[in-house]
């Protein structure tokens, strides 16, 4: 057994189901045009804050829908930063003009993430709806003049792959904090352009390799999330094969260092795993994470399978447990979109690319594919 040490360091809370907008890669299937009324009430959601505030400074980051269009959503971080938690916004920024940006850095928001998922309003808007680039462009600077930091994430996907490089240089122009790139999972409304949209496992392989060297040349952060084997990438690229393989996970962090909580309450392992460990309705917080079932399996590397189980670089890398769940339908299945062979490999029959694996789950029992990515 390889049991991975967990430790809480970041919790995204779904404020809200609601949003103004309709991407076509939401990891949501039923966005709202208003928060739905079963939501968290706001005693409930400070309930969620004083429990998460037992576990030291994790990162509390509220999350969506669009975190704005909640009603208390002032009142709850502020909440948040009086029981001493780091507080960060994930938005797509259209709402924002100079008097909420001020708002937010009063009540203690010192970190947001916008999503921008193209380099020109063409592309960005055929993501997220017609006149959003600009709006999030501007949101983004006004947050910025209200002294808050901002991080840029870009969904990567066939139809924009090649701007990556652009958004690049936005973000480094903008002096915005970071760049993650997120690779597509399908889950929610993404399942339905994952065919299309996905890269391949080569692909995948080839961008990994462009964010590891242009990360080593800076001078801008830059991560690939959704993309565990980044990290094996990394270690291949920067000459290190006679070096020791991190034990440390670095890759996927569901359920390990990191947890994911919906406007209902249900604690996922993360926002693209939509499998509850538990509800913070029926149970405390805390024993959902300590005692999980679903949780405790994902830190265990040796219950991986299929090429993850026989890789050498499982500890570090994890493989991306959403992805292995809807190419599989099992949660530890292994990731279907990494070309890697591990020297032992059972299960040899998956390596195929992974499209055919999504195309072919479906059918009646499956989950609601939500996505909770921050938007």
């Amino acid at each position: 057994m390889t049991q991975l040490v967990s430790q809480l360091k970041r919790v995204y809370w779904e404020s809200t189901a609601g949003c103004n907008l309709r991407c076509i890669h939401c990891r949501r299937l039923d966005v709202l045009d208003k928060p739905d009324p079963d939501e968290l009430t706001t005693a409930q959601a400070k309930a969620l804050i004083d429990e998460v505030a037992t576990f030291g400074r994790p990162v509390f980051i509220f999350s969506g829908g669009e975190p704005l269009v909640r009603h208390d959503i002032f009142e709850l971080a502020a909440y948040a930063k009086e029981k001493g938690l780091p507080i960060a916004l994930a938005t797509n920024g259209t709402l924002v003009d100079q008097a909420m940006a001020r708002r937010m850095k009063d009540v203690g928001i010192y970190y947001a993430s916008v999503s921008l998922d193209g380099s020109q309003a063409g592309t960005h808007d055929l993501f997220r709806g017609a006149g959003a680039y600009e709006k999030t462009l501007q949101g983004m600077r006004y947050m910025q003049e209200a002294g808050i930091k901002v991080q840029v994430n870009f969904t990567v996907t066939k139809m924009n792959v090649q701007e990556v490089p652009k958004v690049y240089e936005i973000t480094r122009q903008n002096k915005c904090i970071a760049l993650y790139l997120f690779l597509l999972v399908p889950v929610g409304c993404g399942v339905k352009i994952a065919d299309d949209q996905m890269l391949s496992n080569t692909e995948v392989e080839d961008w990994l390799k462009w964010v590891a060297k242009k990360d080593q040349e800076g001078p801008l952060p830059l991560k690939a999330i959704c993309a565990p084997h980044y990290f094996r990438v990394e270690h291949e690229m920067l000459g290190k094969e006679d070096q020791e393989i991190p034990a440390d996970r670095k890759g996927c962090l569901a359920g390990l260092h990191m947890c994911f909580v919906t406007h209902k309450g249900d604690v996922y392992p993360c926002g693209y795993l939509p499998l509850s460990a538990g509800n913070i309705r029926n149970q405390p917080f805390r024993q959902i994470w300590d005692q999980s079932e679903l949780l405790r399996n994902l830190r265990d590397s040796s219950l991986l399978s299929g090429r993850c189980g026989a890789c050498d670089f499982k500890d570090v890398c994890g493989g991306c447990r959403a992805r292995g769940f809807y190419a599989y339908g099992d949660v530890l299945a292994e990731e279907p979109y990494c070309i890697h062979l591990p020297h032992d490999r059972p299960n040899g029959d998956r390596l195929a690319d992974g499209h055919r694996h999504l195309s072919e789950k479906g059918g009646e029992g499956e989950p609601e594919r939500e996505n909770a990515r921050p938007a």
